[in-house]
């Protein structure tokens, strides 16, 4: 069948991507063809075809996009998913996704989850990747009831589920972010804080005697010093390898660190449980269409966007 997909003919950034038409073949055993309502964006995305991790010519054209939320349109035999047989006509979302940035895809049958009712197509598709790594790096941190802990960046997409996660286990959150998004913060339950210079003094004043761990999700020089000044070596993470904290010595998860696999594919689950709670959401801070990917992974890059950047097909 013919579908519309994104792709990078080339390496470099956002303004490379093509809308083309490509030939989907049908379902083989035990695989999903699900038709795309909504396809999430992730710094993942473009760090890879703008040749970050490599440029190999051979990987050329490139598809782009890991997660994905649509319907079951046809399926390759019996195929049960991680939650149990899927169906046509079923709501799911499908992390990993591959070649997510398109009108349908093909997923292996053990990528493909239940969406819950409570979520948009829109909210769903950025639930995944996002929440797994926000439940990664407070696993590693150790993070549990009483608790204080700083996350930098937390209006961000990683940021805004790691709150709601550390809230709802009993801990006490503080965050930094701009001004603009602190009612948002607060609104989750977070203490917000301004990030930049003082940053270490306005922590302080709210956690005088320290905080037991914090999440790096920005790399900036303010988020690694803070962090070391006020946590325990070892309760300190960072999910991106070239920042600072990593080379003061933080635990590096994600891209560059611990894949985390076992603990990933296990937050999946947890990740539905607390939607289905109602303690968990995803917010979408823009949508573009699908013709429009260049547009929304430049808005991504700014690192200005404040929740999920999804495409709608």
């Amino acid at each position: 069948m013919k579908i519309k997909s994104v792709v990078a003919p080339v390496y470099g950034g956002p303004e490379v991507l093509t809308l083309t038409q490509t030939e989907l073949s049908d379902p083989s055993d035990g695989q999903v063809l699900v038709e795309v309502r909504a396809a999430a964006t992730n710094p993942i995305d473009y760090k890879i075809f703008s040749g970050t991790y490599g440029d190999d010519p051979s990987r050329l054209p490139m598809s782009v996009g890991f997660e994905v939320s649509g319907v079951v349109r046809n399926l390759g035999g019996e195929v049960v998913g991680p939650s149990g047989p899927i169906h046509v006509g079923d709501n799911v979302i499908v992390f990993r996704a591959d070649a997510g940035y398109a009108t349908y895809v093909l997923a292996s049958g053990d990528s493909v989850l239940p969406k819950p009712d409570a979520m948009t197509f829109e909210e769903a598709s950025g639930l995944m990747l996002a929440g797994t790594t926000a439940v990664h790096a407070l696993t590693v941190t150790h993070v549990v009831a009483g608790d204080t802990v700083l996350i930098h960046g937390a209006a961000g997409g990683v940021g805004l589920m790691a709150v709601q996660l550390a809230r709802g286990d009993g801990a006490t959150v503080i965050g930094t972010a701009g001004e603009g998004q602190h009612d948002l913060l607060r609104s989750l339950g977070a203490e917000p804080v301004t990030y930049g210079e003082g940053l270490l003094e306005r922590v302080q004043a709210l956690a005088p005697h320290g905080v037991d761990a914090a999440l790096d999700l920005v790399g900036s020089v303010d988020a690694g010093d803070v962090s070391f000044a006020l946590a325990n070596n070892d309760r300190i993470v960072t999910i991106v390898a070239s920042g600072h904290a990593k080379a003061l010595g933080a635990i590096v998860i994600g891209g560059g660190g611990d894949p985390g696999t076992e603990i990933r594919d296990a937050a999946r689950f947890e990740l539905l449980r607390r939607v289905e709670a109602g303690s968990l959401k995803v917010i979408v801070d823009a949508t573009y269409p699908l013709a429009d990917a260049a547009a929304a992974l430049e808005e991504l890059a700014t690192g200005h966007a404040h929740g999920k950047v999804v495409l709608t097909p």
